[in-house]
């Protein structure tokens, strides 16, 4: 085993491990709680809520180009 650790405590370190990954990503899922829905018709540029916020004034102002 790695580092010459026995098999019943890297066995429970693995569990304790992967519990805590599990614990932490349903943490994070509660939190924020995503959208999980699949839209049938793609949204419209704007309509998405995870869309940067500065990106429409980006958009507003005339592209000057410097040649």
């Amino acid at each position: 085993m790695p580092a010459g650790t026995p098999w019943p405590a890297y066995l429970k370190l693995f569990a304790a491990g992967l519990l805590a990954m599990c614990a932490g990503a349903q943490a994070v899922h509660r939190c924020y709680r995503p959208d999980l829905t699949i839209p049938e018709i793609p949204p419209k540029p704007g309509e998405l809520k995870t869309e940067l916020l500065g990106l429409k004034e980006r958009q507003r102002e005339p592209q000057i180009s410097q040649q």
